[in-house]
């Protein structure tokens, strides 16, 4: 079922649910990734995250993995998506920039590409914000 934005009825190509995943997947990578660095902050107390188990469970291959599982639309509809949270396009720019998705993906590597993008959750949730929709409001 892919999302749709019921204003002015923009297929979005991907359902909330899976957007919903990788962000969570990109957001534990990126977690892991800062732990493994130590804190930053003098005053931060390692105990703090309960979840930080889980989040060292997720490797970029776990997020490379399931990207790779998706079809070709839902691949483009990630980049497109995160290049829309970037700023490079508006929403209203949504079919360039899904043409432009599906170029850049033609070797079939959205995975690699969207995993070495810095903050990619938070810009694949703000692409889906620009529709009027959000990621955090799908159960999990």
């Amino acid at each position: 079922m892919a999302a749709e934005d019921e204003e002015d009825g923009v297929d979005l190509g991907i359902s909330l649910e899976v957007v919903a995943t990788v962000v969570d997947l990109a957001r534990a990578l990126q977690e892991s990734e800062e732990a493994a660095l130590g804190p930053t902050d003098e005053d931060e107390d390692p105990l703090d995250d309960l979840d930080e188990d889980d989040a060292d469970e997720i490797t970029e291959e776990t997020l490379t993995d399931y990207i790779g599982e998706l079809n070709e639309e839902q691949q483009a509809a990630l980049i497109a998506l995160a290049w829309v949270g970037r700023g490079d396009y508006e929403a209203e720019d949504w079919d360039e920039a899904l043409k432009l998705a599906f170029e850049r993906n033609a070797k079939g590597d959205a995975g690699t590409y969207l995993a070495g993008m810095e903050g990619v959750g938070d810009l694949l949730s703000e692409g889906v914000a620009a529709f009027g929709l959000s990621v955090e409001d799908v159960e999990r």
